[in-house]
């Protein structure tokens, strides 16, 4: 653990805030959860114990650690009880929701504690604007599923203080993670490169040049783990098609980052991937 940080909050119960929750208690921090929707804490709390649990079933933890996590991770149900060192925002992927939600924290916690947003692709220094202690906030960008992936953004906005990314960089080696430090970029460093690996990989699909499961097994048997479309299911076809519209909107719609039409009316469907039932493949 690192000094000064004793307990951490994270904003958002989806699918990166439990997960990050969930290494947060691992590393031996008191961890409060909150979220805006019912009962969407609740079903967190199954999900990091299913998670856990599978560690002790491939013997990577033992049932002492799985315990002491989850004796860490407790829920907050109003956002005027966050009172934590450090807090963690993984919600929806809109400025001015992660705005006003910053605006309230920034009210509650001690001057002292540390503003942290796991945005994807989104300015650091545009959701910063306007509160009254800019220097304080940086970016924090984990990758799903948190709990396995090891890479971790540390993106500074333009006031962030240089004391502030060491406290966050350390924070994130304390997590046994590994921190990777990026300027306030569109899509900073990974979905900025990754961008193509899904706008290609779409337009080879509309231009009807192979199916979807057949660009996966190429790609998978070149050695990516997932293909495109596959990782795309896991990671959300509507939080995928969020990023894209994101980064090109912050290249000035440079055509090298247009969003492609298939993944818009699959979002407008409601096929959003593994989360929903269905995306490009069938969950359900």
């Amino acid at each position: 653990m690192t000094k000064d940080i004793d307990s951490v909050a994270v904003v958002g119960a989806g699918t990166m805030g439990l997960g990050i929750a969930q290494i947060i208690a691992m590393a031996g921090y008191k961890v409060q959860l909150y979220d805006t929707v019912p009962g969407a804490t609740g079903q967190a709390l199954i999900r990091i114990k299913n998670n856990l649990q599978k560690g002790i079933e491939k013997g990577k933890l033992s049932q002492q650690q799985m315990d002491e996590a989850l004796q860490k991770i407790s829920v907050v149900d109003d956002l005027q009880e966050i009172k934590s060192d450090l807090v963690i925002e993984a919600i929806i992927e809109d400025i001015k929701v992660k705005q006003q939600l910053f605006t309230e924290l920034e009210a509650v916690l001690p001057e002292k504690a540390l503003l942290c947003t796991n945005t994807s692709s989104i300015s650091v220094t545009s959701i910063a604007a306007g509160l009254k202690h800019p220097q304080r906030f940086v970016g924090m960008h984990f990758f799903n599923p948190a709990h396995i992936m090891k890479l971790v953004e540390v993106v500074s906005a333009t006031h962030t203080n240089e004391q502030v990314i060491m406290q966050a960089t350390d924070f994130v080696v304390s997590l046994d993670k590994t921190p990777v430090m990026a300027k306030d970029s569109p899509g900073f460093i990974v979905n900025r490169v990754a961008r193509h690996f899904y706008v290609e990989s779409l337009c080879v699909l509309e231009e009807k040049v192979a199916s979807v499961a057949d660009i996966d097994k190429l790609v998978e048997a070149t050695g990516f783990k997932m293909g495109p479309f596959r990782l795309m299911d896991l990671i959300g076809v509507d939080t995928n098609f969020a990023v894209t519209s994101t980064v090109y909107d912050g290249f000035h719609q440079a055509a090298k980052f247009r969003p492609n039409r298939i993944q818009a009316q699959m979002v407008a469907a409601g096929y959003h991937g593994k989360k929903s039932g269905r995306g490009f493949y069938s969950y359900e």
